[in-house]
Protein backbone atom coordinates (compact mmCIF):
# COMPACT_ATOMS: atom_id res chain seq x y z
CA UNK A 1 0.00 0.00 0.00
CA UNK A 2 1.43 3.55 -0.84
CA UNK A 3 1.15 6.96 1.14
CA UNK A 4 -1.10 9.00 -0.40
CA UNK A 5 0.01 12.62 -0.70
CA UNK A 6 -0.17 13.96 2.69
CA UNK A 7 1.73 11.07 4.15
CA UNK A 8 0.49 11.12 6.81
CA UNK A 9 1.02 7.88 9.35
CA UNK A 10 -0.57 6.65 12.22
CA UNK A 11 0.71 4.73 15.39
CA UNK A 12 -0.93 1.16 16.34
CA UNK A 13 -2.36 2.76 18.85
CA UNK A 14 -3.95 5.34 16.47
CA UNK A 15 -4.79 2.90 13.71
CA UNK A 16 -6.75 0.74 16.28
CA UNK A 17 -8.85 3.64 17.18
CA UNK A 18 -9.41 4.99 13.89
CA UNK A 19 -10.74 1.23 12.36
CA UNK A 20 -12.55 0.21 15.97
CA UNK A 21 -10.16 -2.85 15.92
CA UNK A 22 -8.16 -3.51 18.64
CA UNK A 23 -3.98 -3.43 18.07
CA UNK A 24 -4.06 -7.29 19.49
CA UNK A 25 -6.24 -8.14 16.03
CA UNK A 26 -4.02 -5.99 13.84
CA UNK A 27 -1.08 -7.30 14.79
CA UNK A 28 -2.83 -10.95 14.50
CA UNK A 29 -4.48 -10.07 10.94
CA UNK A 30 -1.02 -9.25 9.43
CA UNK A 31 0.45 -12.46 10.92
CA UNK A 32 -1.58 -14.59 8.70
CA UNK A 33 -2.27 -12.32 6.51
CA UNK A 34 -5.18 -11.05 6.28
CA UNK A 35 -3.22 -8.25 5.32
CA UNK A 36 -0.35 -7.63 3.79
CA UNK A 37 2.73 -6.55 6.52
CA UNK A 38 2.70 -2.73 7.09
CA UNK A 39 5.88 -0.95 6.96
CA UNK A 40 7.78 -0.15 10.22
CA UNK A 41 9.25 3.15 11.40
CA UNK A 42 12.95 2.69 10.51
CA UNK A 43 14.21 4.54 14.05
CA UNK A 44 11.91 2.27 16.02
CA UNK A 45 10.53 -0.99 14.24
CA UNK A 46 7.12 0.01 15.26
CA UNK A 47 4.10 -0.19 13.28
CA UNK A 48 3.84 2.47 10.79
CA UNK A 49 -0.32 2.54 9.42
CA UNK A 50 -0.59 4.80 6.41
CA UNK A 51 -3.99 6.41 5.32
CA UNK A 52 -4.31 3.40 2.52
CA UNK A 53 -3.47 0.90 5.22
CA UNK A 54 -6.21 2.44 7.49
CA UNK A 55 -8.30 2.45 4.71
CA UNK A 56 -7.94 -1.34 3.65
CA UNK A 57 -8.60 -1.60 7.78
CA UNK A 58 -11.78 -0.01 7.87
CA UNK A 59 -13.11 -2.88 4.62
CA UNK A 60 -11.66 -5.07 7.22
CA UNK A 61 -13.48 -4.19 10.12
CA UNK A 62 -16.26 -4.10 8.93
CA UNK A 63 -16.31 -7.80 7.51
CA UNK A 64 -15.66 -8.52 10.86
CA UNK A 65 -18.47 -6.57 12.37
CA UNK A 66 -20.64 -8.79 9.55
CA UNK A 67 -19.48 -12.15 11.13
CA UNK A 68 -17.36 -12.65 8.54
CA UNK A 69 -14.96 -15.94 8.99
CA UNK A 70 -10.77 -14.58 9.17
CA UNK A 71 -10.46 -17.19 5.71
CA UNK A 72 -13.07 -15.21 4.08
CA UNK A 73 -11.94 -12.23 4.93
CA UNK A 74 -8.32 -12.67 3.78
CA UNK A 75 -9.94 -14.46 0.61
CA UNK A 76 -11.78 -10.94 -0.08
CA UNK A 77 -8.82 -8.76 0.86
CA UNK A 78 -6.80 -11.05 -1.63
CA UNK A 79 -9.66 -10.64 -4.40
CA UNK A 80 -9.82 -6.99 -4.05
CA UNK A 81 -6.02 -6.53 -5.10
CA UNK A 82 -7.20 -8.32 -8.03
CA UNK A 83 -9.94 -5.92 -8.82
CA UNK A 84 -12.42 -6.51 -11.70
CA UNK A 85 -11.05 -10.19 -12.46
CA UNK A 86 -11.83 -10.90 -9.21
CA UNK A 87 -15.33 -9.46 -9.17
CA UNK A 88 -17.64 -12.48 -9.39
CA UNK A 89 -15.60 -14.28 -6.43
CA UNK A 90 -16.27 -11.38 -4.35
CA UNK A 91 -19.79 -11.21 -5.22
CA UNK A 92 -20.17 -14.86 -4.22
CA UNK A 93 -17.92 -14.22 -0.77
CA UNK A 94 -20.69 -11.43 0.12
CA UNK A 95 -24.02 -13.51 -1.01
CA UNK A 96 -22.76 -16.44 1.06
CA UNK A 97 -22.34 -13.60 4.27
CA UNK A 98 -25.38 -12.06 3.09
CA UNK A 99 -27.05 -15.46 3.32
CA UNK A 100 -25.76 -16.98 6.24
CA UNK A 101 -26.47 -13.50 8.20
CA UNK A 102 -30.22 -14.71 7.12
CA UNK A 103 -30.25 -17.82 8.50
CA UNK A 104 -28.81 -15.78 11.91
CA UNK A 105 -31.76 -13.38 11.87
CA UNK A 106 -34.69 -16.07 11.37
CA UNK A 107 -32.84 -18.08 14.22
CA UNK A 108 -32.73 -14.45 16.34
CA UNK A 109 -36.51 -14.19 15.76
CA UNK A 110 -37.27 -17.36 17.23
CA UNK A 111 -35.50 -17.23 19.73
CA UNK A 112 -37.51 -13.52 20.50
CA UNK A 113 -40.30 -15.26 20.09
CA UNK A 114 -39.56 -17.56 22.71
CA UNK A 115 -38.66 -15.28 25.36
CA UNK A 116 -41.80 -13.54 24.09
CA UNK A 117 -44.06 -16.45 24.95
CA UNK A 118 -42.19 -16.99 28.18
CA UNK A 119 -43.22 -13.47 29.15
CA UNK A 120 -46.25 -13.79 28.22
CA UNK A 121 -46.70 -16.97 30.09
CA UNK A 122 -45.07 -15.35 33.57
CA UNK A 123 -47.85 -12.81 33.10
CA UNK A 124 -50.38 -15.34 32.91
CA UNK A 125 -49.23 -16.84 35.62
CA UNK A 126 -49.23 -13.49 37.52
CA UNK A 127 -52.86 -12.97 36.73
CA UNK A 128 -53.57 -16.26 37.84
CA UNK A 129 -54.86 -17.34 34.18
CA UNK A 130 -54.11 -21.32 34.36
CA UNK A 131 -55.11 -22.55 31.19
CA UNK A 132 -53.49 -19.22 29.11
CA UNK A 133 -50.11 -19.85 30.86
CA UNK A 134 -50.52 -24.15 29.89
CA UNK A 135 -51.37 -23.04 26.47
CA UNK A 136 -48.13 -20.60 26.13
CA UNK A 137 -46.40 -23.23 28.00
CA UNK A 138 -47.03 -25.92 25.69
CA UNK A 139 -46.07 -23.02 22.68
CA UNK A 140 -43.09 -22.48 24.27
CA UNK A 141 -42.19 -26.11 24.96
CA UNK A 142 -42.71 -26.59 20.99
CA UNK A 143 -40.16 -23.45 19.77
CA UNK A 144 -37.90 -24.93 22.43
CA UNK A 145 -37.60 -28.25 20.64
CA UNK A 146 -37.64 -26.27 16.97
CA UNK A 147 -34.51 -24.63 18.64
CA UNK A 148 -32.56 -27.50 19.70
CA UNK A 149 -32.99 -29.35 15.96
CA UNK A 150 -31.62 -25.77 14.59
CA UNK A 151 -28.56 -25.99 16.71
Amino acid sequence: MSARADGRTFSIKEAAALTGLPASTLRYYESIGVVAPVGRSASSGHRVYTEDDLDLLTWVACLNATGMSVSDMKQYVANGAAGAAAAGQQVDLLTAQRDRLAREAELLAVRRRYVDLKIDYWRAVADGDDAHAASLSAQARALADALKKTN
